[in-house]
């Protein structure tokens, strides 16, 4: 798993934060990737990491592995490795420096942390080994090419040509690049051609998109594409990530239906805690629930030790753990990560609260968030602001209306 550039299409939520252990549905984008795998019996896996932010917030949460394999029951369980202290020069370049450092001589199946799919793996496996390709990328057809690397294949599957992000007027067909592949070991030997070491001498860059699909392809190399029939959601934008975190809700993702804590059958509610302490604020807020004092609609996950005052409304939005919600707030369609504090009257529409985020709001200055705004992580909003389609970096105490702005640090 490539863990590499700075995610700069979720900024601010990744200013500090590794992409890839970014919080979705109360737990880090990856582990959706890792459960899928892991449960149709993968057990090993290695995070290509370049950086130390994102070498610090995977390695603290995963270590080796083993706390995810108790929390999902994973049997054997999974062993996590790290990509050695070596700075790569692209996701390609990750693979070529894992592969000869692990001395892997097996097929490696290459998985973009930002992703979350669903595939057959055996089928895939057996695509591969049946064409018996050097490279099998993962393709879904599109309706919008835009931004994406784009394959025009044979009747056979096999790859003529492929082009990183084209015009769309240049796009020779629908089917995209879903950042999935599988890799031949033999691929090694291919790192060491006169070729890639001249894209490397030449671009400073060994990206797969970029750099190494285009060479395999032009020098006729057998690289097939494999259509894929599951789901796949790309979570690289803030439009996406909320558009994710909504289909995860109603159940698109067959691997992650129940979140833990569903209050009833009839309804996906889901209020977490399963420890003592947290237990008593979970059934505190069923309580509210059923005597209609917190309206809830839709799918809504609510996270440990919560607390929720009476009048407040949650619709298909998720509130990570140890949030403060306070009387007669409305939250929409939003993402409310860990220990965020909301006070009364405040109303959050289509938007991502980041981490430890205050917000202050009452009766005559109620404060409003909306249309895809983006807070940072412990950032303080004072009373009576209105917010709109705006971005706001880390650490900032910000006060005023704003629209359409990025608001950074000094």
């Amino acid at each position: 798993m490539p863990v590499g550039g700075r995610a700069t299409r979720l900024l601010p939520l990744t200013a500090e934060t590794s992409k890839a252990a970014l919080r979705l549905l109360n737990r880090p984008l990856v582990e959706f990737s890792l459960l899928s795998l892991a449960r149709q019996g993968v057990r090993n896996f290695i995070f290509g990491i370049k950086g130390y932010t994102n070498y610090r917030d995977l390695y603290d949460y995963f270590g080796s592995g083993y706390g995810f394999s108790i929390r999902y029951n994973i049997k054997p369980r999974i062993h996590i490795k790290y990509q050695p202290n070596i700075d790569d020069i692209g996701s390609a370049d990750s693979a070529r420096i894992n592969m000869e450092y692990y001395n892997i001589n097996t097929p490696l199946f290459a998985v973009q942390g930002d992703n979350i799919f669903e595939i057959e793996l055996e089928d895939l496996m057996r695509f591969h080994k049946k064409k018996n390709a050097l490279m099998t990328i993962v393709l879904r057809e599109v309706d919008n090419v835009k931004g994406l690397g784009i394959a025009d294949i044979n009747p056979d599957g096999r790859i003529k040509q492929f082009i990183e992000k084209p015009l769309p007027e240049e796009a020779p067909s629908n089917l995209a690049n879903t950042g999935l592949y599988v890799l031949s070991p033999k691929i090694k030997h291919l790192f060491k051609e006169k070729g890639i070491k001249k894209i490397i001498k030449n671009r400073n860059r060994l990206d797969f998109g970029y750099d190494f699909i285009p060479y395999l392809t032009n020098t006729d190399r057998a690289v097939y594409g494999y259509k894929l029939k599951g789901k796949w959601f790309d979570v690289g934008t803030p439009n996406n990530y909320l558009q994710a975190m909504q289909n995860l809700l109603r159940g698109q993702f067959s691997m992650l239906k129940d979140f833990g804590g569903r209050i009833d059958e009839k309804y996906k509610i889901w209020v977490q805690g399963e420890s003592e302490d947290s237990a008593i604020r979970r059934h505190e807020i069923i309580r509210k629930v059923r005597l209609g004092k917190i309206d809830i609609k839709g799918p809504v996950v609510i996270g440990r030790h919560c607390l929720i005052q009476e009048g407040t409304t949650i619709i298909n939005s998720c509130i990570d753990n140890f949030s403060r919600i306070g009387k007669n707030v409305r939250i929409e369609n939003s993402a409310i990560l860990d220990r965020t504090i909301i006070e009364e009257q405040t109303e959050i529409l289509d938007s991502i609260i980041g981490r430890h985020v205050t917000i202050h709001s009452n009766k005559n200055n109620p404060t409003k968030i909306n249309s895809t705004s983006v807070i940072g992580d412990n950032v303080t909003i004072q009373n009576g602001c209105t917010i709109s389609k705006t971005k706001i970096y880390p650490h900032q105490s910000i006060r005023g209306n704003f629209r359409n702005e990025i608001l950074m640090t000094s």
